[in-house]
């Protein structure tokens, strides 16, 4: 994906994906509460798993703000 220099949650991530959080967390090797806990910032993917989300979700680790939990999806 080409975000134009925006930055995107993971939950955002997904929903551009069009995966349900069951569905990416099958797709990325986690429990579906491992992901939420990473979209609510609650804990952080390790560096296997960043690379994982790079892969399911096309968008590089520049791209991907883990800090951030609005979850509005802008164009």
């Amino acid at each position: 994906m080409n975000f134009e220099g925006k930055k995107y949650n993971l939950k955002v991530l997904r929903v551009l994906n069009n995966l349900t959080l069951k569905e990416a967390a099958v797709k990325l090797g986690v429990s579906p509460t491992t992901l939420s806990n990473w979209e609510r910032g609650l804990t952080y993917p390790d560096v296997i798993n960043i690379k994982k989300i790079e892969e399911i979700y096309n968008v590089r680790y520049p791209d991907i703000d883990f800090f951030n939990i609005n979850t509005t999806v802008q164009p």
